[in-house]
């Protein structure tokens, strides 16, 4: 079984109460749960972070680095200006999905720039929670391949 990190950036810990008609009325901790039970399915064990400091999300994305931990990502916020953590990305040693619930090209034109898409494997957005279930399905058919070659 594989060990796979979803972390997620600013203000995602209050989904169902921030922006509903954007985000949805589910919770952080359903979120989670969909998450892990995905991962059952999919033969990954999940562990999911939430953090609104960027330096604690780059020490994530170093372990995830150290360790060869794929990783799902939901930058929020950090997704249009952090180049400390694209910098840090561009360490990884695992694939990298990045995730988002809403889809980012279709809202204020702030948000249609990611610093961090260039450095990832690819990029799910604008299906709700499922984008992490598609995003870890993509991380599994991934390390599938991988492990073939």
């Amino acid at each position: 079984m594989s060990r796979v990190l979803v972390l997620n950036g600013p203000n995602l810990r209050r989904l169902g109460t921030r922006e509903p008609d954007v985000y949805g009325a589910e919770s952080f901790d359903d979120l989670t749960a969909l998450c892990r039970d995905a991962g059952r399915r999919l033969d990954l064990q999940v562990e999911v972070r939430q953090t609104d400091d960027e330096a604690e999300m780059i020490a994530w994305v170093h372990e995830a680095a150290d360790e060869r931990l794929p990783v799902v990502l939901n930058p929020a916020a950090f997704t249009h200006y952090s180049y400390a953590l694209r910098d840090a990305l561009a360490q990884r040693t695992a694939p990298l999905i990045e995730v988002h619930i809403s889809n980012p090209a279709a809202r204020e034109e702030f948000r249609h720039t990611s610093v961090v898409a260039g450095v990832a494997t690819g990029t799910i957005a604008g299906f709700g929670f499922m984008s992490y279930v598609l995003a870890l399905q993509a991380l599994a058919e991934v390390l599938a391949e991988e492990k073939t070659r």
